[in-house]
């Protein structure tokens, strides 16, 4: 059983590095060649690439607010942690590793921007909407939140998620 959850949770250790890799080199790209650049139109009127460097979180807010961003990111990431190493080993949990895996790696995409740069390099913009503009680490926190709101809603029955319940632990070791 230890073995089995070793295999996963470096499973998801390596779904993190390759999508934070991922994100890395797309923000790289942009950087070479989006910067001090015109945008670049994918589809007239719909999606373009656009160089913004974004010194707020999500959406520009709170802007030049390194520490604190960084603090609430960790905070995120260490409790996002936990629930990897609580999650039980079933197949059943199997996207569940997968999703928290690319949130970390979203959020540590975007972290490790903070620290080398004092912003996010953001670069993908919606231009029907006129949603601002975002990278590849927010698509991943978004997504995969979603994701895990609709199983949660949806998929998992309360009986699933026993797990979480530390008073139920407690309780079984009293009898």
């Amino acid at each position: 059983m230890r073995k089995k959850k070793t295999v996963l949770l470096l499973t998801d250790l390596m779904v993190m590095l390759i999508l934070l890799f991922l994100d890395q080199f797309t923000k790289r790209l942009a950087i070479i060649n989006l910067k001090d650049q015109p945008a670049v139109v994918l589809w007239d009127g719909v999606l373009q690439l656009q160089y913004l460097e974004n010194p707020g979180s999500a959406f520009g807010m709170l802007r030049n607010q390194k520490f604190f961003i960084l603090f609430v990111g960790f905070v995120f990431l260490a409790v996002i942690l936990f629930f990897l190493f609580k999650l039980p080993q079933t197949k059943k949990f199997h996207i569940v590793h997968i999703a928290l895996s690319a949130i970390v790696a979203g959020g540590l995409g975007n972290m490790i921007d903070r620290f080398r740069f004092d912003y996010v390099v953001d670069f993908i913009y919606f231009v029907l909407i006129d949603f601002p503009i975002f990278n590849v680490a927010d698509c991943y926190i978004v997504v995969f939140t979603f994701l895990l709101f609709f199983l949660f809603l949806f998929y998992y029955k309360e009986s699933d998620l026993e797990f979480l319940n530390f008073k139920q632990k407690k309780y079984r070791e009293m009898k």
